[in-house]
């Protein structure tokens, strides 16, 4: 009876569904090593376009030391986040020196691999679709790299409230610029280009 119910319990642990990865979460590390999607690489980061930009300018830094997420960040690291933003805003002057760049991170990114988002401002783009594309880089979810920065320096470590961060996905579609709310994404890509996205010239 013992040899059955081992069998029994044996045949559970096989039912079980095993909880698999998205195969698109890895996605960027096989973007990284593409020599045809590098557009630069040091000893220390790799930079790629974004495969889907949600602006006409729209790059990814990326170490190349394997560290997953935000969270995985040490005080050792702080040198390599530095030398990451410089080279994301390199690379911002040299695509387009006139118009204006962000660089941070997402609060909770959906591909693995620690990535710094050089975008530019205009965000016209196809690749720009929804409500959670829009608010993932216009509202506190992005968070910018100088911020990531010092939070690492001064603690340590980088810790986001999760909850938070989600419920920011969620809220209503307004102008990064004058944050005037707008119905529907073709209205607010529509609104935006009236705005002006080069920088001040003082």
């Amino acid at each position: 009876m013992a040899s059955k119910r081992k069998s029994d319990n044996d045949s559970d642990e096989e039912k079980k569904p095993v909880k698999k990865v998205p195969h698109w979460k890895g996605g960027l590390l096989t973007s990284m090593h593409d020599s045809d999607a590098q557009v630069y690489t040091d000893d220390d980061v790799i930079i790629i376009k974004d495969k889907y930009p949600k602006a006409t300018y729209h790059f990814l830094v990326m170490p190349k030391e394997n560290i997953p997420n935000l969270k995985s960040l040490t005080k050792d690291n702080v040198e390599l986040l530095q030398h990451m933003h410089e080279k994301g805003k390199e690379m911002a002057e040299k695509a387009d020196p006139d118009l204006q760049f962000r660089l941070g991170y997402h609060a909770i990114p959906s591909m693995s691999h620690l990535h710094l988002h050089v975008i530019s401002q205009d965000f016209d783009s196809p690749c720009l679709k929804n409500k959670k594309h829009w608010n993932s880089f216009t509202t506190e979810y992005f968070i910018e790299s100088e911020e990531i920065i010092e939070e690492l320096k001064k603690n340590g470590k980088v810790v986001k409230d999760v909850n938070h961060s989600q419920e920011l996905l969620k809220k209503p579609l307004r102008c990064h610029v004058c944050k005037k709310e707008q119905p529907t994404i073709p209205a607010l890509k529509k609104h935006i280009k009236e705005h002006n996205y080069k920088k001040s010239k003082h």
